[in-house]
């Protein structure tokens, strides 16, 4: 017997990458809405309701609309910002303690941003292990692809029409008014009592993340730092921690460089003196950063092998 599952909001980016993911799956039958329906909320919400399990890739305001439509008991996976702190949700972060369990049992499961992702992979650990003080201030920057700005973006960057030398060519700082829709639930999930002072900057090309976060080991060394974070991740799925100092391929590492998978690598750095760290996540924003980590979540909320159907 299929499992019936709906994608409101099929024809985005991340709706996309998850129907691709889920298209191969013969245990799973994808459920369709005609043009007209897709713009009516009444409509959206009849065919989520005849689902077993229902991803919502729109905007905050579609999803809050939608919401109170549905059955209780449908199981919904949000990937926009509406609920990520809302404590009637549980976060789709299924490598973090004790959140397999929870999303296992969840019927509404909020799947983290890209950006938030890559920093509460590093700094979630580490107050848990009482490795940072959860009331000091970090610091954060995140490098992206083009692709986690959505359709219009993408449509700049890859016009026929756009000049042979543009603006585009650089990378571009934005978010500099330090309000990114993403700090709520870093400063949460990550359990700090501040938000961190975080710039994105998106380059030109298609996917790809790195989040960078400077580090000061003053409530432990440095190889008490990385190995705890390889303890803490030592069974997950798809995360990888790499030794502290590991020579880095072609001395750094480039942004894209796991674009296409659903996995992460975190990396630790540490100068001569032993007293400044640089904490890096390097994944794919389509993946682990938004598609993968939703079919994850899915794959646990249907009883599935976790990482079925991911690359």
């Amino acid at each position: 017997m299929s499992i019936k599952v709906f994608i409101d909001g099929s024809a985005g980016t991340t709706g996309l990458r998850i129907a691709d993911r889920l298209a191969a799956r013969p245990e799973i039958e994808l459920l369709s809405i005609s043009e007209e329906g897709r713009k009516d909320v009444n409509e959206r919400a009849k065919v989520i309701n005849s689902a077993d399990l229902a991803f919502l890739c729109l905007p905050d305001a579609a999803s809050k609309e939608v919401m109170p439509l549905l059955r209780p008991d449908v199981k919904v996976l949000d990937t926009s910002t509406a609920f990520r702190t809302d404590p009637n949700w549980v976060y789709g972060f299924p490598e973090l303690r004790g959140q397999k369990e929870k999303i296992k049992n969840a019927c509404r499961v909020a799947v983290p941003g890209c950006y938030a992702s890559g920093f509460i992979s590093i700094m979630r650990p580490l107050v848990e292990l009482g490795l940072a003080g959860a009331g000091d201030f970090y610091s954060c920057t995140g490098i992206s692809g083009y692709s986690g700005g959505g359709k219009k973006m993408i449509a700049d960057y890859e016009s026929p029409d756009r000049p042979a030398h543009s603006k585009l060519d650089a990378p571009k700082s934005y978010g500099l008014s330090l309000a990114h829709k993403h700090l709520p639930e870093m400063q949460k999930i990550s359990g700090l009592a501040n938000p961190p002072a975080f710039v994105p900057v998106v380059c030109d090309y298609y996917s790809g993340m790195q989040v960078l976060v400077p580090f000061q080991p003053v409530w432990g060394g440095a190889e008490k730092v990385a190995a705890g974070l390889a303890e803490y991740y030592r069974d997950a799925a798809t995360i990888k921690v790499h030794a502290l100092n590991e020579p880095l391929p072609e001395n750094g590492l480039y942004s894209n460089a796991m674009a296409g998978t659903d996995r992460m690598e975190l990396y630790s750095t540490v100068n001569a003196a032993g007293d400044q760290m640089m904490l890096v996540s390097l994944f794919d924003n389509l993946g682990k950063g938004s598609s993968g980590a939703a079919v994850q979540c899915m794959n646990l909320m249907l009883g599935f092998e976790e990482t079925e159907g991911l690359e």
